[in-house]
């Protein structure tokens, strides 16, 4: 793959440059600023940019947004500090958000991913697609939002319950409810079920309902208050 690195501090390129090398890649162009790697990347083809956020005059997200537009985008990866700028980088397309300082393991899958994706499927992650965002192993997962079966809140995080597994959000569910309120049904205080993920309401031998989750073995229970929305969903259904 052909490689571009942009970050304002030459140490930190330098130990990017080192941490490719040791995965078997060698890095083509390098730059200080999102001006200097956008117009690398329109003299010569790149593959896989490896851009920092926080950098002077153009900075990473802007720069994203310009590669995308051109002919033949490379995939993005962010290589940043501030973890606050993964829901802005993934709007900005990213393939992966990796956090400083980057281990070898997460930096080799977010190549492997950025390698396998085709240019169609670079070009629909430039399509506006609502996601939720949550850490993970030193980096951040994107979660397209139609893929989540529900919420559930446990202590301090909210459990997203996904078609690929599990995922743990910092955001409130309440925050959750107001921003995808029409994706979601509230089945109780805790817990938000997606709309086309209720596959039906079961009873058991104490009267307490539950909400059978679709294409799995899980049920969620549903509280008195809010029973009967769920019914009237389940019977329009």
């Amino acid at each position: 793959m052909r490689l571009l690195v942009a970050d304002d501090e030459a140490p930190a390129r330098d130990r990017l440059r080192r941490l490719l090398a040791e995965l078997g890649h060698d890095v083509v162009a390098e730059a200080a600023d999102g001006t200097q790697a956008l117009a690398l990347c329109r003299a010569r083809p790149i593959d896989v940019a490896l851009l920092d956020i926080r950098m002077p005059g153009m900075d990473g997200l802007a720069c994203a947004a310009a590669l995308a537009e051109l002919p033949e985008a490379p995939a993005v990866v962010f290589v940043t500090a501030h973890e606050e700028h993964a829901l802005a980088a993934f709007e900005a397309h990213a393939v992966d958000y990796l956090l400083k300082p980057v281990r070898g393991d997460r930096l080799a899958r977010a190549l492997s991913r950025a390698k396998a994706l085709t240019r169609a499927q670079l070009a629909a992650l430039a399509e506006p697609r609502p996601h939720l965002v949550a850490t993970y192993r030193g980096g951040v997962l994107r979660v397209p939002v139609d893929d989540v079966l529900y919420l559930r809140a446990e202590q301090k995080y909210v459990v997203a319950r996904h078609s690929g597994g599990e995922a743990l959000l910092e955001e409130s569910l309440r925050a959750l409810a107001e921003r995808f309120g029409d994706r979601f049904l509230r089945v109780h205080r805790n817990a938000l079920v997606a709309r086309d993920a209720v596959a039906g309401l079961v009873k058991d031998a104490s009267g307490t309902c539950f909400v059978q989750v679709r294409g799995t073995d899980e049920r969620l229970e549903v509280s008195r208050r809010h029973l009967p929305e769920i019914r009237a969903w389940v019977h329009e259904g």
